[in-house]
């Protein structure tokens, strides 16, 4: 399934959400951030995720956790 520049496929590392068209998981761009490391520097070091491919998982990340009705149906 694609959802944006978010893909889980169980053929690619075993259905972890990934930037779509890499095996980079999501999950590592919000680990850079927890580090404090800039997302220049998760680039540099992901060279196959664009930078457009990465400020769209973040907006959807921002979506997700503003949004009353998305927080309610998943985390309450």
């Amino acid at each position: 399934m694609k959802y944006g520049q978010v893909s889980i496929d169980p053929e690619v590392m075993s259905g972890t959400p990934v930037f779509t068209g890499t095996r980079v998981p999501i999950k590592t761009i919000f680990d850079y951030i927890e580090g404090g490391d800039s997302l220049d520097e998760f680039l540099d070091d992901f060279p196959s995720v664009s930078k457009q491919a990465a400020l769209a998982v973040l907006e959807m990340a921002k979506q997700t956790l503003t949004t009353e009705k998305v927080l309610h149906e998943n985390f309450a």
